[in-house]
């Protein structure tokens, strides 16, 4: 059953026979009354319709009618309650009907959420005659003649309309009323009778109608009918109050939108002098749009337009448009169309359709459609790309013009020479990087760069800030870096063999203290996340010329102490360096853009709304292109197969694990318990089910892993992916590959460790206790050891492993970006072998689930930086699956 089915039942009324007479009077007296206020209807998936109609009686209470229908044999079947007294088949149920009935269908097609008459959002529908034009009249025919006057302002008329029209058919020189009634009785005229023409006076009537114009306002109330004299003789034409409840609004789109309609016809249409309410009308030449600078990297926008030497501004117009819905009204209309809005002070003012759908849109996609009064604050990427727009027609100063030309095509950067002081041969991509850089700095713009791991985003920064010391673009400041700890000391050596005239401070170990002093004389200053908070103080003492963030989604948490300690610091450019700079959501791309660029992407909350719900949630194409858009050409992101042709072929060879019948056993018995603490936990939609779930999730990865990890496990001492995995180190070492093997539990690389003791296996093992990093990366590299144990916490970034071949990943993670970063710990520039990826998956377990996660999550990291984005949250369904059977 369906809408349809609705309206033909209550057109062919069998309803009635439901309820009582009383209740049938009762019930069309209070639609009459206009007493029923809203209607919703609902199709419910079982095949019924619900109606709910809200009627006030005559006391002003409130009660609640709810109509449920169904077919039946064919038949339509009503079954009516109602929140009254009486409970069923009442006279609000009747009133609910009869008001649905009574509206021509436009009332139940509002009930169930449509809008088919949008157009009275903007006071009154368009003014279009549909009715084909006549033909060409024969010589002598009737012509009609409509006259809008203003009533005298008159005590004695007070129930007159203000404004009013006067119709009349003309033959030759006489005029006569057009009458509705049909009753046409000849003119007669000293030379005789002239006979009129009923088919045309009877069309112009139906103009009229047609119009919104009703007969008779020369009809005073029934008290006054002896005593009032209408201020004009024959019938009077006034809008019709219902359609148009404020006549200046239908007298201002008459002038507009009917006069044009009438002349096509033949009409002539006369205004009184005293009548006024010419619309204003929009006219291109007169738009006048322009971007001020107002500092630091921010521009006001002032556009409007003139007429009749008025000057109106645009923002509180296009707020105007967005309360009545203006695009949804003009859905489909002609670009060259006039729509007509109303002004507070009731003006009427008409615009062209095309081009202020396309303000609309455009101002609209930028400021989260909230116009207020005043300029429009935008950046100046912004700026850039609102220059571009044809119909804005914005005169911006020449540096954003000069942006605005190089976005049209930002991959084709001009490239810059290298610094003379950088000791490496850039690659080609590594000098489009590094140009890329100097072009936002150029511009006052701050960036991502987001190069796949082992690209050397490292290698491009230092040739930056290289070539701002030597040009003296840096004014003699020092530029911050900002790195995790265990990669601070990276950046140093780097910077050393590569940019040796950088002047190098590492602000890090128990004696930073007595380098605080010293940081002004350096060109670069590296300290690292951890330090910030404690040593904050002494850094906003500073401003920067560059401040960098490597690793940068460390702040990817908006709320993190890290993160609003990074965003205090004074810099005059910006960059963050992350191969994954966003691994869950958007909103960590958000927290990157806000250090970068503050309000470019609005508040935290009007983010969410405008792009995180819509695409993560909803999966908007519009709203991923409108993001990518604006924040593509802060992001240059390259991955290893794009840019470095020579890098060997990396193969991922997933091993599907059977537990062994012990391991089952005590899986299930765990994941059965927390199970159903979870669901319990769940209840209470609070940081306890959060916590539940991680303690549930970690226990069954134990399992997985070796169950002797977990506590009381009972008997069970099996490990079926260990035994796994024993039997694929014997293969490897067989053919003589080098492996990495990486686990997130410390606890497993001991057991691992064992294991390899005992078969007297070369290993070297890197865990977050280990002191000195780079000395078993420099002793794996040189040839040291089979087998490099890694913590994957403590090693899946910063360092460079090509001496091995094979990378095993013991126990995986929802987050692949993690995995990958520390599988580019061996498949990075550099590597001239084969790269083998092994995956042990225990089947039927969490790690089988998390897989399928991984996917779905790689689709969003992948996908992310070219605006196609997918969520997998944690919601309590996601939970509930991960620990089902």
């Amino acid at each position: 059953m369906d809408q349809a089915h609705v309206a033909e039942f209550l057109r062919e009324g069998s309803w009635r026979r439901a309820f009582d007479s009383a209740a049938q009077t009762r019930g069309l007296e209070m639609a009459r009354a206009r007493l029923v206020q809203r209607v919703t209807g609902e199709c419910l998936d079982t095949g019924d319709v619900e109606l709910v109609g809200t009627v006030i009686d005559k006391e002003g209470d409130p009660h609640e009618a709810i109509l449920a229908l169904w077919l039946e044999g064919g038949a339509v079947q009503l079954d009516a309650s109602c929140s009254c007294g009486v409970r069923v088949n009442c006279e609000h149920a009747v009133a609910t009907l009869e008001y649905l009935a009574k509206g021509k269908g436009d009332r139940l097609a509002i009930a169930f959420g449509g809008t088919p008459h949008a157009e009275t959002m903007m006071q009154g529908q368009n003014l279009i005659i549909e009715e084909p034009e006549p033909k060409e009249p024969k010589a002598g025919a009737v012509s009609f003649v409509i006259r809008v006057e203003r009533c005298p302002d008159n005590d004695g008329l007070s129930w007159m309309p203000k404004i009013y029209a006067h119709a009349t058919a003309v033959y030759g020189d006489h005029g006569v009323a057009l009458l509705p009634s049909g009753i046409l009785p000849p003119i007669v005229t000293p030379e005789g009778k002239i006979a009129r023409d009923r088919i045309a006076e009877m069309a112009a009537v139906q103009i009229l109608y047609a119009l919104d114009l009703q007969p008779g306002a020369e009809q005073p109330p029934q008290s006054l009918r002896k005593l009032a004299t209408p201020p004009q003789e024959g019938t009077l034409w006034a809008p019709d109050k219902k359609v148009w409840p404020h006549p200046n609004f239908y007298w201002q789109r008459f002038r507009h939108d009917a006069v044009a309609a009438l002349e096509k016809r033949r009409w002539e249409v006369q205004f009184s002098a005293r009548v006024g309410l010419k619309p204003l009308i929009f006219r291109t030449e007169t738009w006048k749009a322009e971007m001020v600078e107002e500092g630091r990297g921010w521009f006001n926008l002032s556009a409007g337009f003139e007429i009749d030497g008025e000057m109106f501004e645009l923002q509180p117009i296009l707020a105007t448009l967005v309360a009545n819905r203006f695009l949804e009204v003009t859905e489909g209309l002609p670009k060259g169309q006039e729509f007509m809005i109303f002004l507070p002070d009731g003006r009427g003012l008409a615009l062209p359709v095309g081009r202020f759908r396309n303000i609309v849109n455009v101002l609209g996609d930028l400021l989260q459609f909230k116009f207020t009064e005043g300029p429009v604050k935008v950046s100046k990427l912004d700026a850039a790309l609102l220059a571009k727009d044809e119909e804005l027609e914005i005169e911006v100063p020449e540096e954003v013009a000069g942006l605005a030309l190089r976005l049209e095509d930002v991959d084709k950067i001009e490239c810059l020479p290298p610094p003379k002081g950088l000791k490496a041969e850039l690659r080609s991509y590594q000098l489009d990087g590094y140009s890329w850089m100097q072009f936002l700095n150029r511009y006052e713009l701050n960036g991502i760069l987001a190069d796949d791991m082992g690209l050397g985003k490292t290698l491009q920064t230092l040739a930056h800030l290289l070539a701002d010391k030597e040009s003296g673009r840096n004014g003699g400041k020092p530029s911050l870096v900002m790195a995790p700890t265990s990669v601070v000391m990276n950046w140093q050596r780097e910077a050393a063999k590569f940019a040796p005239d950088l002047r190098v401070l590492v602000i890090q170990g128990a004696d930073r203290r007595s380098h605080f002093g010293e940081i002004a004389s350096y060109d670069l200053v590296m300290t690292s996340y951890a330090l910030l908070p404690r040593d904050l103080d002494v850094f906003l003492q500073h401003e920067f010329h560059l401040f960098a963030l490597d690793e940068a989604q460390h702040i990817k948490n908006p709320s993190a102490k890290v993160t609003q300690c990074v965003c205090q610091i004074q810099a005059k450019h910006r960059l963050c360096l992350s191969g994954t700079p966003i691994e869950n959501n958007l909103g960590e791309l958000w927290s990157l853009v806000h250090f970068l660029m503050p309000g470019l992407l609005g508040t935290r909350e009007s983010f969410t709304e405008t792009f995180r719900t819509p695409i993560e949630k909803n999966g908007s194409e519009e709203k991923r292109d409108l993001l990518r858009r604006r924040v593509g050409p802060l992001i240059l992101r390259r991955t290893k197969h794009d840019v470095a042709k020579e890098l060997p072929p990396k193969t991922e060879i997933g091993h599907s694990i059977t537990l062994s019948e012990a391991q089952k056993d005590l899986y299930e018995t765990v994941r059965s318990t927390m199970d159903k603490q979870v669901r319990d936990a769940l209840a209470l939609q609070g940081t306890e089910a959060q916590m539940v779930f991680l303690d549930a999730l970690l226990k069954l990865r134990q399992i997985c892993c070796h169950p002797t990890l977990l506590d009381n496990q009972g008997e069970c001492q099996d490990s079926a992916k260990f035994e796994y995995l024993v039997d694929l180190l014997d293969t490897l070492r067989q053919e003589k590959h080098r492996v990495l093997l990486f686990s997130q539990f410390t606890s497993m690389l001991s057991l691992i460790e064992t294991h390899l003791q005992a078969i007297d296996c070369q290993y070297l093992k890197l865990t977050g206790a280990t002191k000195d990093r780079q000395d078993l990366v420099e002793r794996f590299q040189g040839g040291e050891g089979e087998v490099f144990l890694i913590s994957l916490k403590a090693g899946g970034t910063g360092l460079t492993l090509t001496g091995a071949d094979t990378v095993i990943h013991y126990d995986p993670w929802w987050n692949p970006a993690a995995e990958n970063q520390a599988t580019d710990r061996a498949y990075r520039i550099g590597q001239d072998k084969p790269v083998f990826v092994h995956k042990l998956i225990c089947e039927g377990t969490v790690e089988e689930r998390i897989q399928q996660m991984q996917r779905r999550k790689d689709t969003l990291a992948t996908d992310l930086l070219s605006g196609a984005t997918q969520q997998v949250s944690l919601t309590p369904e996601t939970l509930m699956d991960l620990l089902s059977r």
